[in-house]
């Protein structure tokens, strides 16, 4: 496969990005330079996150693997340190892959002492990853920055506290009005500048930088003029049932989380839509920020050798079945955007190319080792989106997504006390294709809706009689599925006479 002359990667997530939110899907959000990206390269309408939140599902993002194998379920939850992961892989082309953002890795505590700061955290860096400028949820180095200009800095984030008494703000909820900083001056900003600054550092030198946005994710307060872009009143409505206490019925996990803080959402529709409208003030800002760099890349000669990645780690519910968040086993938590850009020229003749099958965030990292001529690591559950990004025909592609939530709570033990369950009990699994979804608690019961008839997702038919075959189909499907993709790190080689043999 051929590579343009000493080839670069930027590799792009932006947090909790919905899926259908780009311009050219016709979304109300203008982003016209992730646009222009999808028409220079390939869109991937149907791609989702393999788990949430953050960093079980940057775990699968990273090392290519579903979370039944790589094991780190929750924020906090150790990410095995025998496993491979992109920054490691792409150290072997001689490349320094630098972060700018957070990986939300949470390290793995053998053989380090109890008081190791490393343990206090699930925000730690990715193994393989030099630092370029790292951003965790206090950001540290913002704040600094922000203190160099001459902000006073409140403590406890208040730095994105809306500004009191802004002009038409009274009714619209607290993410109408701004925070002190001007767009300029935001994380966003800030993160940009940082990484324009160390690409002119290195020259000529061929550069790997992963650059982790924080925006969109909450707190959905955006400076002026991203506040007002887009009107709240126009906003999309929420998919849910008129009543939150109709929507908890549907099942126990559900008004479980329902009634937690921080997943709740608020009953007022005016603050909803203003949130939403917010939002994607937030998501035209990150698409104004990223135009800075695509500028910097084409007078500096580098965009035509530049893999360009565009992705997010998970969803966002946004007031959909009276939820806030990233969670459990709706499509608003894990449906996902992905571009590709590749800078080859045979790259061309699919050039605006979007692509309806569905593709999962463990399909990334293989991806980009593909792009880069390296092995892709057997441990790797998702398969490289190169074919499709260069027009080539694929036999036997997958005709379902999968995704995973766990939900033990190894702290507070929640889901224990609240709905009975054990802590190997709290989580579950999906598969879903054109047709079915089929959600599979460990725990509790089952879920199968019908995506033709009910694409809101509203009438479980798991309990119904004449389902009974369907949903055995389905909860089949779902154990193969689990069965071919079993942790297979060893599983791959033979001992023997003759010596050891491994084959793919």
């Amino acid at each position: 496969m051929a590579l343009p002359d000493r080839p670069n990667v930027l590799f792009i997530t932006a947090d909790q990005w919905r899926g259908e939110c780009l311009g050219s899907l016709g979304h109300m959000v203008s982003t016209p330079t992730l646009d222009r990206l999808a028409a220079e390269g390939v869109l991937f309408r149907r791609h989702y996150a393999s788990a949430a939140p953050c960093g079980p599902s940057r775990a699968c993002l990273h090392t290519g693997m579903y979370l039944m194998n790589h094991r780190s379920g929750t924020n906090g939850t150790p990410l095995d340190a025998r496993f491979t992961n992109v920054a490691k892989e792409v150290r072997k082309l001689g490349y320094a892959p630098t972060l700018f953002g957070y990986t939300d890795t949470a390290a793995d505590p053998r053989g380090r002492p109890a008081d190791d700061p490393a343990l206090a955290t699930y925000e730690g860096v990715l193994p393989g990853f030099d630092i370029g400028c790292r951003l965790p949820e206090e950001p540290t180095a913002w704040l600094k920055w922000l203190r160099a200009k001459g902000y006073e800095v409140p403590p406890d984030l208040e730095i994105y506290h809306p500004v009191d008494n802004y002009p038409g703000a009274e009714g619209k909820g607290p993410s109408y009005p701004p925070p002190v900083f001007p767009a300029e001056d935001s994380i966003t900003a800030f993160l940009t500048g940082e990484v324009l600054a160390h690409l002119e550092s290195e020259g000529e030198r061929p550069w790997f930088v992963h650059l982790s946005w924080f925006c969109p994710h909450p707190p959905w307060v955006a400076s002026e003029p991203y506040n007002t872009m887009f009107d709240a009143d126009a906003v999309p409505g929420f998919i849910r049932r008129e009543a939150r206490v109709e929507e908890a019925t549907q099942h126990p996990w559900l008004a479980y989380q329902m009634g937690r803080a921080g997943y709740r959402a608020p009953e007022s529709d005016t603050v909803m839509r203003q949130f939403k409208a917010t939002y994607y003030g937030l998501m035209r800002e990150v698409d104004d920020q990223l135009a800075r760099i695509v500028a910097w890349l084409k007078e500096k000669g580098q965009y035509e050798r530049t893999l360009i990645v565009f992705t997010s780690d998970h969803g966002e519910q946004m007031g959909d079945h009276w939820l806030l968040g990233k969670s459990g086993y709706f499509d608003q938590s894990f449906h996902i955007p992905l571009i590709i850009r590749d800078p080859r020229r045979n790259a061309d003749g699919t050039r605006g190319r979007v692509v309806e099958h569905f593709t999962e965030s463990v399909d990334v990292t293989p991806t980009i080792l593909d792009w880069l001529g390296l092995d892709v690591p057997v441990q790797c559950d998702g398969t490289s989106l190169m074919p499709f990004v260069l027009g080539q025909k694929i036999e036997g592609w997958r005709d379902a997504v999968h995704w995973e939530y766990d939900f033990r709570d190894i702290r507070g033990a929640g889901p224990e006390s609240e709905l009975g369950l054990t802590i190997e009990g709290s989580n579950l699994a999906v598969i879903a294709d054109e047709e079915v979804k089929y959600v599979h608690f460990a725990g509790l019961d089952a879920l199968l809706f019908d995506r033709q008839a009910d694409p809101g997702e509203f009438a479980n038919l798991a309990a119904k009689p004449d389902k009974a075959a369907l949903l055995a189909r389905y909860a089949q499907k779902m154990l193969s599925w689990r069965m071919r993709h079993m942790e297979r790190s060893l599983s791959h080689w033979h001992l023997g006479e003759g010596g050891p043999v491994f084959r793919r």
